[in-house]
């Protein structure tokens, strides 16, 4: 149970937070930066109407009290006054985005995350999905359209197209001589697409319009749960691997992209998020021959956990079958087929990584449901 209080003969005014038996003092400068009078922040917008870094060093509370409405009312020796709700500044201790926390999986979760293209337009079930999604980092939509372009349709429901030197869509069937190896018959192993751009196209869309093959299985892997796996096997490990820098290229006739960034993606956190991995495209920095022959076990190691089949999903794509995944953390891959044996061809696009979590937030509020509860 958490509780906002006064200090009882502090001076000056002080407020703690208290949770359990731990007070944590607010600092007036926190506190003074979290005003929603409408003279320091946009009702609208949410914006504040002022810079927090103006304020002075030496701000301190010089009142605070108690209103009958249960709002605290506090002063500030810069002269500012005003309400300020509790709930607010319980809430704001805690830095988050609102969403679910991820939930890692290997091979055997159950149920899967498949919905119905047409209940997705209903925004119960949408908000559902996207909680599923952001939990897990991929979607399953069974009977989508099949049309000319119906990838952008579906694709809109979720967010914002990014458009690559592939266009806004693009076309996976085999393609002799094609100049990315998903335009080959040949198996794909576990990776992430595109790692040589900044930033890495966040969510990926694949819909299959036709598939004839016995091959061409679609594999999904969540290197949240293989990492995780890694760090307590080999914590030293997982820490080259999430701080050496990478080299990622790709290049045809008209483009030549780069980046450089650790393999094991971590967010301002230090808390990881996915993976940049494609061993087909990756160049590792000089290090020491100790370092290198570290790395080097780390990322061996990681390879065999993605192809480790309890952390694998197999399965077949049928015509109107869809799969969204999140490209920086579920690893997606493909086995083998043969084009003799009939036509393949899926269609694909990408997204921002922020468009689904975004929606999610809005349909938080309007579906009126707890992030941590089923909707």
């Amino acid at each position: 149970m958490s509780e906002i209080r006064i200090v009882e003969g502090a001076t000056p005014p002080q407020l703690v937070l208290r949770q359990g038996l731990t007070d944590t003092p607010l600092p007036a400068l926190w506190l003074r930066a979290r005003s929603t009078d409408p003279t320091q922040r946009d009702a609208i917008t949410g914006q504040r109407l002022m810079n927090p870094h103006l304020l002075p060093d030496d701000l301190q509370l010089t009142g605070a009290r108690w209103t009958d409405q249960h709002m605290l009312h506090l002063a500030f020796s810069d002269g500012f006054a005003g309400e300020f709700d509790p709930a607010e500044l319980m809430g704001g201790s805690v830095l988050t985005e609102g969403c679910p926390e991820p939930n890692p999986w290997r091979a055997d979760l159950t149920p899967q995350p498949v919905y119905q293209w047409a209940d997705l337009a209903i925004n119960s079930v949408l908000h559902r999905a996207l909680r599923d999604f952001i939990t897990l980092g991929y979607l399953l939509v069974h009977n989508t359209p099949t049309q000319k372009e119906s990838i952008m349709e579906i694709a809109h429901r979720f967010g914002f197209v990014r458009s690559t030197n592939f266009g806004t869509y693009f076309e996976v069937y085999s393609i002799p001589n094609g100049t990315d190896l998903a335009y080959r018959p040949v198996a794909l192993g576990p990776h992430t697409d595109n790692p040589y751009r900044t930033p890495v196209p966040g969510i990926q869309l694949l819909q299959c319009l036709q598939n004839e093959t016995s091959g061409g299985l679609s594999t999904l892997v969540d290197s949240l749960a293989v990492a995780g796996q890694l760090r307590e096997e080999d914590p030293e490990g997982f820490a080259l691997l999430s701080r050496v820098p990478v080299r990622y290229e790709y290049r045809d006739a008209t483009t030549q992209l780069v980046a450089v960034k650790p393999m094991i993606e971590l967010d301002g956190r230090g808390e990881m998020t996915g993976v940049h991995y494609s061993p087909r495209l990756d160049d590792i920095p000089l290090l020491s021959d100790a370092d290198t022959r570290r790395y080097h076990r780390a990322r061996k190691r990681l390879g065999t956990l993605f192809e480790d089949p309890q952390y694998e999903l197999r399965f077949r794509l049928q015509p109107g079958e869809m799969m969204m995944f999140d490209n920086n953390r579920v690893l997606h891959g493909r086995t083998s087929f043969d084009p003799s044996e009939g036509h393949r061809q899926l269609q694909g696009c990408y997204i921002d990584r922020d468009g689904p979590r975004s929606l999610y937030r809005v349909l938080q509020r309007t579906c009126g449901h707890d992030a941590s509860q089923p909707a």
